[in-house]
């Protein structure tokens, strides 16, 4: 039996992956989608300036698209997917969890809120019961979790394998970040091509708040976020997707870039119907991995790993994660199987 679900914002970029994604999801069926007023009352086909490289699911093309608000969205739905601008998404979002629905949210508001989940579900899977804290101090039936920023998505993974084998102290990451990341028309091809742009407007803090509250501990009412330092700089570069990122991770105690590999490799994957089978591929070739090559590993859900090396006060190692896939609409759906799993639909 599988659970209705809808999609608000679903016109955008990550809106047509989530559609991409869930249309073959063994759990999930797309009864709603919503977007703009400017597009309320379209079929989803009319809508859609769709930029996806698969077709639009038959299921989909010819739906109605709905205004996103809760009184929109079928009954029946238990699910929402987000993938809302966060200006947008910091008022409706509530909105629908005040009406009753469970929200899987790919919008930056609210992650670092202090009763909202934010999870990463092999990493953090434990986070989502922040959900009965959640829902006892907002008095709402529905719940709210987000999955975090891409560029935090693709480093976490690599941290939390060396956080168990060495302790972080400090981390600093320099990113190279596909211009997928902004959206269709959020960098134009005069600005990119041919250049870099070392600057992502809010990226950085993003990076350095995130990453501490995903690697931090739940005691039953409240996350503890790790004490570790993250400072960020945040690079657009020419590849459309797959944000490829330099690491550099200072430990605790002593660990070696063999030991580091080993925990990276053995780092366990969940059995959710979009987990890949291997969490982080790690690559023993020093210029691997590399955006074109490496991003669609898993079905565009495994983060790889690679050039791992010793400094003084730990490692270095450069890590690369899909960006709308693993990091964002894939995300999104792979915490929505976290929350069927545990019961919160």
């Amino acid at each position: 039996m599988t659970v209705s679900v809808g999609i608000i914002g679903a016109t955008g970029a990550v809106g047509q992956r989530l559609i991409q994604l869930l249309a073959p999801n063994p759990e999930f069926e797309v009864e709603a989608v919503t977007a703009s007023e400017d597009s309320a009352g379209k079929s989803y086909r009319e809508a859609a300036k769709w930029r996806i490289d698969t077709p639009i699911p038959d299921e989909v093309a010819e739906m109605e698209v709905a205004p996103t608000d809760p009184e929109s969205v079928p009954d029946d739905v238990q699910l929402v997917f987000s993938s809302l601008p966060s200006s947008v998404g910091e008022a409706v979002e509530p909105a629908f969890c005040e009406a009753g629905y469970v929200v899987s949210s790919n919008s930056s508001n609210a992650r670092r809120d202090d009763d909202v989940p934010l999870t990463i579900p092999e990493i953090n899977p434990d986070h989502l019961d922040l959900i009965e804290v959640q829902r006892d101090e907002r008095g709402w039936d529905g719940a709210l979790v987000k999955n975090p920023n891409c560029s935090t998505i693709t480093m976490v993974p690599p941290l939390a394998a060396i956080d168990e084998e060495a302790s972080l102290e400090r981390v600093e990451v320099a990113t190279l970040q596909a211009v997928s990341g902004a959206g269709y028309s959020g960098v134009s091809s005069m600005e990119i091509i041919d250049n870099a742009i070392p600057h992502i407007g809010k990226e950085e803090a993003k990076m350095e708040t995130e990453s501490r509250k995903l690697l931090g501990t739940f005691d039953g009412a409240a996350v503890h976020w790790h004490d570790v330092d993250v400072a960020a700089s945040c690079n657009r570069i020419p590849t459309i997707d797959g944000h490829l990122e330099n690491v550099w991770a200072d430990t605790v105690e002593d660990v070696s870039p063999s030991a580091a590999a080993d925990a990276m490799d053995a780092y366990p994957s969940l059995d959710l119907p979009s987990s890949p089978d291997q969490l982080i591929e790690v690559f023993e070739e020093p210029d691997r991995p590399q955006p074109r090559l490496d991003r669609t590993l898993g079905d565009g859900m495994t983060v790889s790993a690679g050039g791992i090396q010793e400094t003084p006060s730990g490692l270095q190692f450069n890590c690369l994660a899909h960006n709308t896939l693993r990091g964002a609409a894939g995300a999104s759906v792979l915490n929505g199987e976290l929350l069927l799993e545990n019961g919160y639909l």
